[in-house]
């Protein structure tokens, strides 16, 4: 399955842990780490994330996230496909998601993930479109978790 973490989803393991909501999150976004890890899932990266993991103001955060995208992803989506996604941002911005929100989708579905992963439940909520699945990452582990047991003999 290849998948697409936003960067809300990167960062959400140094997010202060104060809150089983992100708790339950960043297990999960870690669990989806060691899965990419041992190549149960293909990681897609773009410019986008690269982006916004530059404007970190930690340097270690920015450096480890960094690193763990370089080493697993196996597709890049570049800057200079820009143009060539503009009608497909335009098309996500109308659901009332921000541009930059809107150029991660539009990058996974470029890439043909399977599922966008974000701990923006407002990206969740606005996206309406039916070319990749958006979910949280504990939805995620969940929908992977059912998949497992059905597969079962």
């Amino acid at each position: 399955m290849k998948l697409y973490l936003d960067n809300c989803c990167f960062n959400r393991p140094y997010d202060s842990q104060t809150t089983n909501k992100i708790i339950m999150e960043t297990n999960a976004k870690l669990r989806v780490q060691d899965e990419i890890r041992t190549g149960k899932h293909e990681l897609a990266n773009s410019y986008m994330l690269e982006y916004e993991n530059e404007q970190n103001p930690n340097e270690m955060k920015k450096q480890t996230i960094r690193a763990f995208q370089k080493q697993y992803s196996t597709q890049y989506v570049p800057f200079e496909l820009r143009e060539s996604l503009i009608a497909k941002i335009d098309e996500i911005s109308r659901y009332n998601i921000h541009y930059k929100d809107a150029t991660h989708v539009a990058c996974a579905i470029y890439a043909k993930c399977d599922y966008l992963l974000t701990t923006d439940a407002r990206l969740q909520q606005r996206y309406r479109g039916d070319e990749i699945r958006i979910v949280n990452p504990v939805e995620f582990v969940q929908l992977e978790t059912k998949n497992e047991e059905t597969e079962k003999p």
